[in-house]
């Protein structure tokens, strides 16, 4: 295909120069336009003007520590355009809506620029949200070229602000008169800008909107795949941080130089089928996972996941500053983690990743006692969990001459708990991201999966010990072991032969809701670790020789041992039913929610990464025929 094919000429004036400017196909223009829509910036509104900016509160100005208070948002109505047309964007401040934990410490540009550290002119030192506004607490540099800026600060000659902000949650809807409004439900402000003048309602942002940057990268790319230019030259482009525009220009130029007569193009396809792997939370996870076999080498990484494999943390940062467009020649291992820790929240989301693994590897393999006696259920909310048990079916009755059948009850019953929420706050410091140290929070974060673990069988434990070791009080009255639940022995006595057999029939014994046999059979002998070679002992399955050495409880009961109850009582012992079999103890955690939850951000309080783990857990008895109990002696 000859070059000319790719270009048109434009001459300025009759006599003036001629202007090789690239045809593109409609794909290509729906790609930019695209990526053109993907990130805005907002003004914030001027108080007495137009309601829609903010101005910089004179009365605010601190000039000992050259600091200034600023409202960069209000959330009020901005029109927008996408790809469906013209829209009414609006931005939610109610609590949980605003991520303001990346925009402190963020940096102060200067009319959104970061392309050079000079373009830095201060840094967010606080922000917050009173449910109307949006606040932030500015301190201006103390370098020589800023002076000039803070000095019209001071003077009110620079008071429009702007604030770069990316969403990660819509809400759809519509006005009485038809027009569209997407409302920004969960959405992070990035960085705060001072600009000559606040942009209007149709201004695209120059901003932190992490996936655009990503897409505008791979835009280049696609660029020069298309016209044949080496991916070398488009790595280039991409590495000085120019956007689809500037690249644009820059490749032209290029094939211009070159002007060869031939240009091999192919066809680059405008949708990917299967998992986007520039997604930040993808490829966070990716990175997370190859963390991972760092400190489970024994582990199988996915196939994406095989790339990272090896990278130490501050080459983590570089791959992360990289990818968000931002260079990173000749920047030291600490400042690129630092960087990293505070223009993107990719850190946070990797480090939890790989903390989450290893947590639950090691919740996992946590010893289970007594929780492995109990039937995991799931709570839909906080409120109390009302467990009804029915009684047994109604007997079935000859049925007359008449063809009459005749009704029958079920007796009902019910117990109740509830889920509570528990959990801890982490940290991860910047000198251990920098010092490359997995050890420093793969230990930590194992220890924090088995500590959970003990946790919840403590919990567990605690329920069934109450009360002197009668267990908790149940919705009669009774506590759950009782002579009048006929789960309890008369007296105490040591585990053997004869007070097993005790123990198996009262169990069988027991009478349902309707006052009729159940059957329930025990199939679990459950002991503290003082117990653990007698209870094995009696479970063995030996070759008799007569019938009197047969052992009737051979291959019949498993047997269970939970150390935590040697400190409440050595001695006594449980028979436990099937918990799959008939209602007894129960766990439950919230829905969706099963096991510790990890969330991150980048730390506030702490120069690196907080982790925080939460656990939305409860427990308690719904039945007391599926066990029983023997103080022991």
């Amino acid at each position: 295909m000859n070059v000319d094919q790719h270009f048109y000429e434009v001459r300025s004036g009759p006599n003036g120069p001629v202007t090789r400017r690239r045809r593109h196909s409609k794909e290509y223009r729906d790609t930019m336009a695209r990526v053109k829509d993907r990130v805005y910036t907002r003004d914030a509104p001027e108080p007495d003007l137009l309601v829609r900016r903010a101005t910089i509160e004179p009365g605010s100005i601190d000039e000992a520590n050259r600091t200034v208070r600023v409202v960069f948002s209000t959330g009020s109505e901005v029109q927008r355009r996408d790809l469906e047309g013209p829209f009414i964007e609006r931005l939610s401040l109610a609590e949980g809506h605003v991520n303001l934990a990346p925009l402190r410490g963020a940096s102060v540009l200067n009319s959104h620029r970061q392309q050079d550290l000079h373009d830095v002119l201060g840094t967010v030192e606080e922000a917050w949200t009173d449910g109307a506004k949006g606040w932030a607490r500015i301190k201006i540099s103390a370098r020589s070229d800023v002076e000039p800026i803070w000095q019209d600060i001071k003077a009110g000659i620079i008071k429009s602000v702007s604030c770069g902000y990316t969403v990660q949650r819509w809400r759809d809807d519509r006005q009485a008169d038809g027009r569209r409004v997407r409302i920004a439900e969960q959405w992070t402000p990035r960085e705060l800008s001072f600009v000559a003048v606040g942009a209007d309602a149709d201004a695209q942002v120059r901003g932190a909107d992490q996936q655009v940057r990503q897409a505008s990268n791979e835009a280049i790319r696609a660029m020069a795949a298309a016209v044949g230019i080496e991916p070398a030259y488009a790595e280039g482009l991409v590495t000085r941080g120019l956007d689809a525009d500037g690249a644009r220009h820059e490749i032209l130029d290029e094939l211009t130089r070159r002007a060869g007569p031939e240009i091999q193009t192919q066809t680059v396809p405008s949708v990917v089928m299967g998992e986007d792997y520039s997604d930040i939370s993808t490829r966070a996870a990716h990175i997370g996972e190859a963390l991972y076999c760092r400190v489970n080498p024994a582990y199988e990484p996915s196939a994406p996941a095989r790339q990272y494999i090896g990278l130490s943390m501050p080459e983590i940062g570089r791959e992360i500053l990289r990818a968000h467009g931002m260079s990173v020649t000749a920047l030291s291992p600490a400042t690129i983690v630092t960087r990293a820790l505070h223009t993107t929240s990719d850190f946070s989301l990797i480090l939890a990743d790989t903390v989450g693994r290893t947590l639950r590897m090691a919740y996992g393999a946590a010893p289970a006692g007594v929780r492995s006696l109990a039937k995991q259920t799931t709570a839909r909310d906080f409120r109390t969990k009302h467990r009804l048990m029915l009684g047994e079916a109604p007997t079935l009755e000859k049925v007359n001459e008449h063809g009459e059948f005749k009704s029958g009850t079920m007796a009902e019953a019910e117990e109740t708990y509830k889920a509570e929420t528990f959990g801890r706050i982490i940290g991860i410091s910047r000198q251990a991201i920098v010092n490359d140290d997995l050890g420093a929070f793969s230990d930590l974060s194992a220890r924090l999966g088995v500590s959970a673990a003990e946790f919840e069988a403590q919990h567990l434990v605690d329920l069934l010990t109450k009360n002197a070791g009668n267990g908790p009080t149940m919705k009669d009255g009774q506590p759950l072991f009782d002579s009048t639940h006929g789960n309890q022995a008369a007296a105490g006595g040591a585990l053997s032969e004869t007070t097993l057999s005790a123990g198996r029939l009262a169990m069988r014994s027991q009478s349902g809701l309707s006052g009729k046999p159940i059957n329930v059979t025990p199939r679990t002998i459950l002991v503290p670790a003082a117990l653990e070679t007698t209870a094995e002992k009696i479970v063995a399955t030996i070759q008799a020789a007569t019938t009197a050495d047969v052992n009737p409880f051979a291959g019949r009961l498993n047997v269970v041992v939970d150390s935590r109850l040697d400190a409440v009582s050595a001695t006594r012992w449980y028979l436990v039913a099937d918990p799959s079999q008939i209602d007894g103890l129960e766990y439950c955690y919230l829905e969706g929610a099963q096991g510790p939850q990890i969330e991150s951000q980048n730390g506030f309080r702490v120069d690196g990464v907080e982790i925080r783990v939460r656990l939305d857990y409860g427990c308690g008895f719904v039945e007391h025929r599926s066990w029983y109990e023997n103080a022991g002696a």
